[in-house]
């Protein structure tokens, strides 16, 4: 085990993290505690580290840099590849789909800057155009309700879920994954209004409402090379 950083501090206990974006661990141990016992608690918990840098990895690929917004860029919308083709025409920021491109409008003279809020703005409405109708449809079958729903740019989480409001926040990133993969995640969310916790009753509550949950949260993580 690599990149490993040992703070030593005034506690009782000892502490292990595991930090993006390269899955450095970092160890919290008493100021009196040797290095053969840091060393053995790393040997117990490589297990668990490992799993946490899988996920870290797992995370950094699903947030690729972004790409410049300009004619023939490559941006994935929905899981798939696309051709960004920019259109200057006067009249209000607009987007489509058609074959493989995606077509862009925006006023003429638009900034690259502007460019890429206009993309921003467009991906984030079409997650909104998208995510009623999805409620709704599960609502009755989960035998919840959603008091609220919202859609924010998120580092680490594709969704969350406030149980007291009933109100759910879902990834802008999710726009850009297959239509499954933010189906699931909905029914996740909205499933913790019936578990708040990630036990076997949630997991039991999952299988129940999409049995093939586990295929679906792949769509999360798999690269798209089309």
């Amino acid at each position: 085990m690599s990149n490993i950083e040992v703070q030593r501090k005034r506690i009782r206990h000892f502490y292990i993290r595991v930090l993006p974006p390269n899955g450095k661990v970092v160890v919290s141990a008493p100021h009196g505690a040797s290095q053969d016992a840091i060393t053995q608690l790393l040997a117990d918990r490589a297990g668990w580290v490992r799993k946490q840098q899988q996920r870290i990895a797992e995370r950094e690929q699903a947030y690729p840099v972004a790409p410049p917004v300009e004619d023939g860029s490559q941006h994935i919308f929905e899981g798939r590849n696309l051709t960004l083709v920019i259109r200057e025409t006067p009249g209000r920021v607009a987007m489509s789909v058609k074959g493989q491109a995606l077509f862009l409008r925006v006023p003429p003279g638009t900034t690259e800057e502007g460019r890429r809020r206009a993309l921003e703005q467009a991906y984030r409405q079409a997650l909104k155009d998208r995510l009623p109708s999805l409620i709704a449809a599960w609502e009755p079958v989960m035998g919840v309700s959603v008091a609220e729903w919202r859609v924010r740019q998120m580092k680490r989480l594709w969704g969350s879920c406030n149980t007291r409001a009933r109100r759910i926040w879902l990834n802008l990133e999710l726009i850009r994954r297959p239509p499954a993969a933010l189906e699931f995640v909905v029914v996740h969310e909205m499933t913790h209004l019936l578990e708040r916790g990630h036990n076997q009753r949630f997991y039991g509550l999952m299988d129940q409402f999409m049995p093939d949950w586990r295929e679906r949260r792949s769509g999360l993580y798999a690269r798209i090379i089309e």
